[in-house]
């Protein structure tokens, strides 16, 4: 369905393309919708979308000769060196955006400071933001299942490695001779959890500094694992993420502005779907 702003007709391409852009995400976010729904959704904001930024391309068009021939020329020259193989790209299209981007500057210059107050009730609210999750250094000895050795010779050989340990053996000096990872001796970093499988994880986040673990398997094999260090969860002061703050409501306020702005646009528009 054709759709028309201002007299000028949106290409359905366009807001096609639009709608591919958007589907990855839509569809995670909104995956309990049946495919009709998230198809009939998909295409009205696909739509919106394409008349938003055809509204703010039809008021910069108009305002063109705010951007002097200098600044198109120098941008064009960044442009080309960060995209060498687009030589032929339109120097139109350049100007169209820095034009965008000033009157976008110029609706958005005075947006006040966030107050301490706000900065305060936001970090309050989204704690989860600044919080580092427990972490862990760990290594291990693993022994694959693959099919080059099957279940019963990966046991055997995991219990010899466990039983030179019991021994004596330093667990570096097994890791070397056994595991079929011995880059770094087994040395895994340090990992959070959700980053290994959960039945490594549910082994490994229960030992003591120093500590090794019995034998166990995952679906990947059998492992032997020795905890080195333990980093607690951790809150960032607000002190320490008061500028990420700042900068987050600065650019909330920004897009609140922008699209106030662009609702002006549309409310004087002449948009039409035939």
């Amino acid at each position: 369905m054709p759709v028309f702003v201002n007299g000028q007709r949106i290409d359905e391409k366009e807001i096609q393309a639009e709608l591919e852009r958007l589907r990855p995400h839509y569809e995670r976010t909104f995956s309990e919708q049946t495919p009709e729904q998230q198809k009939k959704q998909l295409l009205e904001w696909s739509t919106e979308n394409v008349i938003e930024r055809t509204l703010l391309q039809q008021y910069a068009d108009e305002r063109s000769s705010a951007v002097e021939a200098r600044e198109v020329d120098a941008a064009f020259e960044d442009f080309l060196k960060q995209h060498p193989d687009l030589q032929d790209a339109d120097k139109k299209k350049i100007k169209l955006q820095l034009t965008i981007e000033k009157i976008l500057d110029e609706v958005c210059k005075d947006l006040p400071e966030p107050s301490e107050q706000e900065v305060e009730k936001f970090y309050q609210s989204n704690k989860e933001q600044f919080t580092s999750p427990e972490r862990i250094k760990v290594s291990h000895i693993v022994k694959h299942i693959n099919w080059q050795a099957d279940e019963q010779n990966a046991r055997e050989t995991i219990e010899k490695a466990f039983n030179e340990i019991k021994a004596g053996t330093p667990f570096e000096l097994v890791v070397t001779k056994y595991s079929d990872c011995p880059e770094r001796g087994g040395d895994l970093g340090y990992i959070k959890r959700g980053q290994m499988v959960e039945e490594f994880e549910d082994v490994v986040f229960n030992l003591n500094i120093g500590q090794i673990s019995d034998v166990f398997r995952t679906r990947f094999g059998f492992h032997i694992a020795k905890l080195y260090d333990r980093k607690p969860s951790y809150l960032s002061p607000l002190d320490e993420v008061r500028d990420k703050i700042i900068h987050a409501l600065t650019e909330n306020q920004r897009e609140k502005r922008i699209e106030a702005f662009i609702d002006e646009l549309k409310s004087k528009a002449q948009i039409k779907h035939t």
